[in-house]
């Protein structure tokens, strides 16, 4: 009987690509405190796919690749959950943020919250913002170098308070805005944030946590005070801003948001587009001062009424600058990505920061240079700033 030679079996697909020889807690510290340093060093080792493993149950699946980006802003959402990848931002914001939802409920609060978002309501927004930016302006000094944050951070809250609450009037934003303000201030920087995810839940005398816990608790009672007299009042002298159009939304049941989806959402609008508006604007002013070439024909194209030249800058500085470096989606079964075989319960993190420097995509990535989204726009999956398919950033347009 002939013998029966059968083929040699194609040896397995590594399942996770490999993992910056370093420790858990520099895995932690590097990612929070340094972001993009660490995804630089990590990126330099690893190539285009590497794994994190901040804790002992979590991983996370880093790509710089724009086909793997694709694939998850296009993917089955039931199957790459982007809630679940941001859960350590539930104590921040609240378990009905629509950052923290997955599923029927996300969809249903992502349309109940697009509509503010769009068309002559952002027309309206748009001049609150421009009068705003210009009363603020004329309080710059003249002749000294000052430090331009502070007052695009001023500028973001004032705006936010508006068109988002509808305060109005100085008296109503600063009693309600304070409280907020320093909710704000307790969340601006990333050490403040670490020091409250490691802390979470500790109320020991000297825990960031339990002084955090009590900025929040005032400020909930603000905003429930304010949903309660809005819901009694719903005529009131209200009516454009977000926070009325919000209380008046219906999904197709017929279902308002309940009184703490309301306050989840709202924290996370003001959480979400204070700090990275005004960063944003503010690396925007500092690459312009860093670059008189683009300054000047910056300067000659707005006297010609033409903003394509601004879009294009605005576009460069997020592309250099962008204010969330990586975004987060956990996944509920396997998926073979870039070659890798991926478990459930993995982490996959499209890199914003990584993607935007590539070489292929960007010759010359580091310079500034505003001019190459005129002459060879990037692709939909290489400039994601605002992420990108179902999960992207409902405020881009606001921002």
């Amino acid at each position: 009987m002939p013998a029966v030679e059968t083929a040699p079996a194609a040896p397995p697909r590594p399942r996770l690509p490999p993992r910056p020889d370093l420790s858990r807690l520099m895995m932690s510290a590097g990612f929070m405190l340094v972001p993009t340093r660490f995804l630089d060093a990590c990126h330099e080792r690893c190539g285009d796919y590497f794994t994190l493993r901040p804790t002992a149950d979590r991983e996370i699946v880093v790509t710089a690749d724009p086909e793997a980006v694709r694939r998850v802003f296009t993917g089955d959402p039931d199957l790459l959950h982007a809630g679940e990848g941001n859960i350590t931002l539930a104590p921040l914001l609240g378990p009905g943020s629509v950052l923290l939802l997955d599923g029927a409920e996300h969809l249903r609060h992502r349309r109940l919250l697009l509509p503010p978002f769009h068309g002559e309501r952002m027309r309206a927004y748009g001049e609150t913002m421009e009068e705003v930016a210009e009363r603020r302006i004329r309080e710059w000094p003249s002749g000294r170098c000052f430090a331009v944050l502070p007052s695009m951070q001023a500028i973001t809250l004032e705006v936010i308070m508006r068109a988002v609450f509808g305060f109005e009037d100085a008296e109503r934003r600063d009693r309600i805005g304070g409280p907020l303000r320093r909710i704000l201030d307790a969340v601006a920087s990333r050490p403040r944030v670490l020091a409250l995810a490691l802390t979470a839940g500790r109320n020991g005398p000297l825990s960031p946590w339990r002084r955090f816990a009590a900025l929040r608790e005032r400020a909930d009672e603000l905003l429930y005070a304010e949903i309660a007299a809005r819901r009694r009042d719903p005529g009131g002298e209200h009516g454009d801003d977000i926070f009325s159009l919000l209380l008046a939304a219906r999904d197709p049941d017929g279902r308002p948001l309940s009184d703490s989806e309301l306050r989840d959402e709202l924290i996370t609008l003001l959480l979400a587009g204070h700090e990275t508006t005004a960063t944003a604007l503010a690396w925007t002013l500092e690459r312009l001062a860093r670059a008189p070439r683009v300054l000047d024909r910056l300067l000659s194209a707005e006297a010609a009424g033409d903003d394509s030249y601004l879009d294009a800058v605005i576009k460069e500085t997020l592309r250099l600058r962008p204010v969330v470096p990586a975004v987060v989606r956990r996944l509920q079964a396997p998926m073979e990505l870039g070659g890798w075989e991926l478990p459930a319960g993995a982490n996959i993190a499209p890199s914003i920061y990584l993607v935007h420097r590539r070489p292929d995509i960007y010759p010359r990535p580091l310079a500034f240079r505003p001019e190459r989204f005129l002459e060879d726009p990037p692709g939909t999956y290489e400039w994601i700033p605002f992420g990108g398919g179902v999960r992207r950033c409902l405020g881009a347009s606001f921002a």
